[in-house]
């Protein structure tokens, strides 16, 4: 391991298209989504603790999830969570962590990968980022991790790249934010688009510098706390100025706009479990096709549908197909897998008539 590498794991979501098992006060990256025995943010710790050293790990997260961060991250200590005050998008709380990275070790490259990632293949996994790594180190270059995709998926990011042969990191031509349908389909045709996966490798000063002439203001804003990052100042400095950001999140703040972005295709399997039904991909399925987390499943006459409930609870079904059966303690949701789109205004629509306390 080399000790002027980092990682920062951004854990600050609430995942409310997983609502009702994700919820405000115990988001998706905080729970066994996947009934693998950990937390997503677990699982994610442990695979980048495996080549990189566990102190310099950042967990970027609400204040409010403090407790909860050191609860399910043992091994890490509170000077290692970057905590905002208020929700800001991704833009200011990598500034924020890339300032306070710099601030320890001028030297230092960092990875950003979100929490609530599945990843599977580890050995290349972490072979790919080694791989960015030592790019990063050489260069001032932006790495970002792309997928190959498989199908014209609408709600992902797309990367198109410059194809050049025997090459492993490529030059990124722009990026294409969730397309149509048919403009996805061309962009397969084309072979040269990948999704993008949201992972980054880069020097902490590199990042700094991009920040500077895209994003200036915001630049500004936290320099003005220099003196205080990673001591005891820093609280007070974030309630004071860091609700001033700007709510804009990295890609369109800064990876659209740099011109020295580098694209990884990814040798990983990946998944961002962005609906629950990503979890079918994972999962393995019952002789009636059935997705099962957490539950004891009779089904009769039903298939296709997932069923998540708490503490290994007995569901009976019968005649229902393609549906998602969803519980938490307070809300049992039966909805059309169809309509998982539409999971975040299902959640508005409980929150409006029955309150708060069910976001």
């Amino acid at each position: 391991m080399r000790n002027n590498n980092y990682a920062v794991i951004m854990a600050g979501g609430v995942g409310s298209r997983f609502w009702p098992v994700s919820k405000e006060t115990n988001p998706k990256q905080f729970q066994d989504i996947l009934g693998s025995g950990k937390t997503l943010i677990q699982t994610t710790f442990d695979r980048l603790a495996k080549f990189i050293p566990a102190e310099n790990i950042y967990i970027l997260t609400n204040s409010i999830y403090q407790e909860i961060v050191l609860k399910q991250l043992p091994k890490i200590s509170l000077d290692q969570i970057v905590m905002e005050p208020v929700m800001r998008n991704t833009a200011p709380c990598i500034l924020l962590a890339a300032m306070k990275i710099y601030k320890k070790d001028p030297n230092a490259t960092m990875l950003v990968a979100p929490s609530d990632h599945w990843i599977q293949q580890e050995d290349l996994y972490q072979n790919d980022m080694e791989l960015a790594f030592a790019q990063a180190e050489l260069t001032s270059n932006l790495i970002t991790f792309g997928i190959r995709p498989n199908f014209p998926n609408t709600g992902y990011g797309y990367i198109q790249y410059e194809n050049s042969a025997k090459e492993l990191i490529f030059h990124v031509s722009r990026f294409t934010e969730k397309p149509d349908f048919q403009t996805a389909q061309n962009f397969i045709e084309q072979g040269n688009y990948l999704w993008n996966s949201g992972i980054f490798v880069w020097t902490a000063e590199a990042i700094l510098q991009e920040f500077k002439v895209h994003l200036p203001e915001m630049h500004q804003l936290f320099e003005k706390g220099h003196h205080s990052y990673n001591n005891i100042a820093e609280t007070d400095f974030l309630k004071s100025h860091y609700h001033l950001a700007e709510n804009i999140s990295i890609d369109y703040g800064i990876i659209e706009k740099a011109k020295n972005v580098k694209v990884v295709p990814a040798s990983f399997c990946w998944n961002d479990l962005g609906t629950w039904c990503s979890l079918q991909d994972e999962l393995p399925a019952d002789n009636e096709l059935n997705t099962v987390v957490n539950s004891r499943l009779i089904a009769m006459d039903a298939t296709h549908n997932i069923v998540r409930t708490e503490s290994d609870k007995v569901v009976l079904i019968e005649g229902l197909s393609d549906y998602m059966i969803l519980e938490n303690s307070e809300v049992l949701l039966i909805v059309p897998k169809r309509k998982e789109q539409q999971i975040k205004e299902v959640r508005q629509m409980v929150i409006d008539k029955y309150g708060r306390h069910f976001a």
